[in-house]
């Protein structure tokens, strides 16, 4: 008998749609029944009952008299079960007076799927016991690939499952992670605003949001926070933090009360090394361009002056978020005058890489900046991160990229 033939065809029988595993191994031991070339008349899945510490009858197929569907075979009477997990295929003379009785002389037994603890053992999730005229060496063999093809499908099943169920998940993230994100543009009072948000995975720990608070019209909060880990996890800790403050900003307290408390609330909800660096600041209807700002320990912001070439930095005024409870967060200010441009960035900007291993840096930052200050904020992001994408599109790591410009243009 082929064996790569004989894999083949079970393998194609396994491709075909079921509902379950046990309609899977229903159907293929129909079908190997009803297969001329392989000498089978009969057969039997049987499937592990850790509660009992037996196994259950699932399937029959065959020439055969029907067995009882209670009927069980208990794991410590029937030693063959233990011996499987190493041998694959075992065949001898039946023992059991029930199965002897319905005309079983010869068995075979051969196990399928995932080896499952019982007790201080491993068990096969499967069995299949098969009739045969003969069962010789080389339907040792044939039994064999049976059971490694269908292990193999089995496998392949649960990970095609929890594949769907992760896009499912993911889907969800996705258009939760969404949900957070403002619109990119906003102008209030005397300031034109543009953020964008790119991801490495499909979500990711970066976001910014505009905080407008309910009953006072002359405050714009802006934030821009990365998160330290990656993928759902970083997700999770921006969905919280987001939201914290979104809640905190209408209960009038100071910037470095609110950031204060943010960060109380990221060390009892992540672990330490789940930290978040973060951006507070906000803008502020009046003529003197006041704006305020907290830094917890975030990628520092660049603030380039009109008509010069000089540029501010904006410091960490505290801690990253999370491993630090009883840190104190200071609130510093500076003032923008019209035509001055003011950056918030993540590091996904300015440590993305190139072949050579040599980081975008801030200084490009900079550079983009001058060149490019007459334009509107929206122009001024689009030329940044399509600077960036070039620059590091040929390196095989990349991290979240977010930016915010903020452009005082009356």
């Amino acid at each position: 008998m082929d064996q790569h033939k004989l894999f083949n065809t079970i393998r194609s029988l396994t491709e075909e749609r079921s509902s379950s595993d046990e309609q899977l191994l229903g159907h293929v031991l129909e079908n190997i029944i009803q297969n001329e070339e392989i000498p089978i008349r009969g057969g039997r899945v049987w499937k592990l009952d850790t509660a009992s510490g037996s196994y259950r009858l699932v399937r029959q197929y065959g020439e055969i008299e029907k067995i009882d569907r209670s009927f069980r075979l208990r794991v410590m009477e029937y030693p063959v079960f233990l011996q499987l997990p190493k041998r694959g295929t075992i065949v001898g003379r039946e023992t059991n007076r029930y199965l002897r009785k319905k005309g079983i002389r010869m068995y075979s037994a051969t196990g399928i799927g995932e080896k499952i603890p019982w007790k201080n053992y491993l068990l096969f999730q499967y069995v299949f016991g098969i009739n045969s005229d003969y069962l010789k060496q080389d339907m040792t063999y044939a039994l064999n690939i049976i059971g490694s093809a269908l292990t193999t499908a089995l496998r392949n099943r649960r990970i095609e499952s929890k594949a769907r169920l992760l896009e499912a998940d993911l889907d969800k993230a996705r258009i939760i992670q969404q949900s957070i994100l403002p619109a990119h543009e906003l102008r209030f009072a005397n300031y034109d605003l543009y953020g964008a948000s790119i991801p490495d995975r499909i979500v990711g720990g970066d976001f910014f949001d505009y905080l407008q608070i309910s009953d006072d019209k002359d405050r714009l909060g802006v934030v821009i926070a990365d998160a330290a880990s990656k993928g759902l996890s970083a997700a999770a800790q921006a969905l919280y933090v987001s939201g914290a403050l979104r809640m905190g900003v209408n209960y009038h307290t100071k910037i470095s009360t609110l950031i204060s408390r943010v960060n109380h609330l990221v060390n009892r909800a992540f672990a330490t090394e789940q930290f978040i660096s973060m951006v507070y600041l906000e803008l502020l209807s009046s003529n003197n361009g006041l704006v305020l700002y907290v830094n917890a320990g975030h990628s520092t912001p660049l603030l380039l002056r009109a008509g010069s070439d000089q540029v501010d930095r904006l410091p960490a005024t505290g801690q990253i978020l999370g491993p630090f409870p009883g840190e104190k967060y200071a609130a510093e200010f500076t003032l923008m005058q019209r035509g001055d441009l003011l950056l918030l960035y993540t590091d996904g900007i300015v440590e993305a890489r190139n072949e050579t291993q040599e980081m975008f840096g801030d200084h490009r930052l900079v550079q983009i900046l001058r060149e490019q200050r007459s334009l509107p904020p929206k122009g001024i992001c689009q030329h940044i991160l399509q600077d960036v994408q070039t620059f590091g599109k040929l390196h095989e790591f990349a991290d979240d990229k977010t930016l915010v410009v903020i452009k005082r243009s009356r």
